[in-house]
């Protein structure tokens, strides 16, 4: 079995979109490589911390000024010369994509050493290629636990949802192309409401002593977690998202058209079927919630939560697209969601199925 190189690993830490799938996914799989690669985001720490940075390396820029006296006085020092670092410099572009760290990569460059210095240690384990219905009832809802029973959950970026204008400033705020609809349903009417929201992101830092006190206050007892899954993070990003919106005259939507950057999570290094099936494990989650969720495949697929007690789904084909159809039991609302080259659209409004997904298929 090949295992790929230290300077791919190391490259997963600085670039992982310049690693190629068959590697990212023998990395996830393989506990020798998921090793060496914790030995790796550690090196990147600690040269974080010589350059001057404090805190989550992956969030607060770098003391340059700090840095740059500190590594001046240690080269002034008698002592053997450091080795030059065999470690592949990182292209403009990706060091401007991790703009906290660009200052001291900057320091790094300019001693003639490392060019790539202080890089997040994040790793990608899920992002988002389909959608499928998970049905929570009632009873799951009231039941299921707060994520922060199993640690620490810390926002880091908001999303700020706010009106705009019109299309061209929701796209300019967004990103996105806010889809056109063709030909608007019967009984929607006038011009939409447009809505932005900026990049949501949190960060999940488990805990085993706080699943076990969780688990405890239930009256039984947590299963012993993985090798290195205590005091692990994970971050969840989705957005930014662009939305239409038309007004009924009972208030509700009558039709909303939304897109958004699909979610993804990163892991600071265990992979995703791991932290899955622990948590699954744990005393607290439904069991028919967690049987929904473990049928899952392993990667790709977002569930939709999806109240059991009032709302139908059954599946269709938007433009070559396989899609999520919501119905509400009264048939007052539908709803379409799909997910295309990492966004994800959403369809709804007081209207049919049939409507719902006459929009949906007509959208520009």
């Amino acid at each position: 079995m090949r295992h790929p190189s230290d300077g791919t690993l190391r490259r997963l830490v600085d670039e992982p979109a310049g690693v190629a799938d068959r590697d990212r996914a023998h990395v996830l799989a393989c506990p020798d490589c998921l090793a060496l690669l914790a030995v790796v985001q550690q090196d990147a720490e600690r040269s974080a911390q010589a350059l001057g940075a404090a805190g989550d390396t992956a969030t607060v820029p770098a003391d340059v000024d700090r840095g740059w006296q500190r590594l001046s006085r240690s080269v002034t020092q008698p002592g053997p010369v450091p080795e030059r670092s065999t470690v592949r410099r990182r292209r403009p572009w990706a060091t401007a994509l991790r703009s906290p760290v660009a200052a001291a990569v900057g320091v790094a460059v300019l001693l003639g050493g490392a060019g790539a210095a202080a890089a997040a240690d994040w790793l990608p384990i899920f992002r988002a290629e389909q959608v499928a219905p998970v049905e929570v009832t009632r009873a799951d809802a009231v039941q299921l636990p707060d994520l922060s029973a199993y640690g620490t959950v810390r926002a880091v970026h908001e999303p700020d949802l706010r009106s705009v204008p019109d299309a061209e400033a929701a796209q300019q705020a967004s990103g996105l192309e806010v889809p056109t609809v063709a030909e608007l349903p019967r009984g929607v009417t006038g011009e939409p409401v447009y809505q932005v929201g900026d990049q949501m992101s949190l960060e999940f830092t488990f805990s085993a002593e706080k699943a076990a006190r969780a688990a405890a206050e239930q009256g039984e007892q947590a299963p012993a977690p993985p090798a290195g899954l205590d005091g692990s993070r994970f971050r969840l990003t989705a957005g930014p998202g662009a939305a239409a919106i038309w007004s009924s005259e009972q208030g509700l939507p009558a039709l909303a058209v939304a897109r958004a950057v699909a979610p993804a999570v990163d892991s600071s290094g265990v992979p995703f079927d791991t932290v899955r099936e622990y948590l699954l494990s744990l005393p607290g989650i439904p069991a028919d919630l967690a049987s929904q969720l473990a049928a899952f495949p392993a990667t790709g697929t977002l569930p939709l939560p999806v109240p059991a007690d009032h709302v139908s789904t059954s599946g269709a084909d938007v433009d070559g697209v396989p899609a999520t159809v919501l119905t509400s039991d009264d048939h007052s609302m539908s709803a379409a969601v799909w997910v295309e080259d990492g966004v994800v659209t959403a369809v709804a409004g007081s209207l049919s199925t049939d409507e719902v997904l006459e929009v949906a298929r007509g959208l520009e």
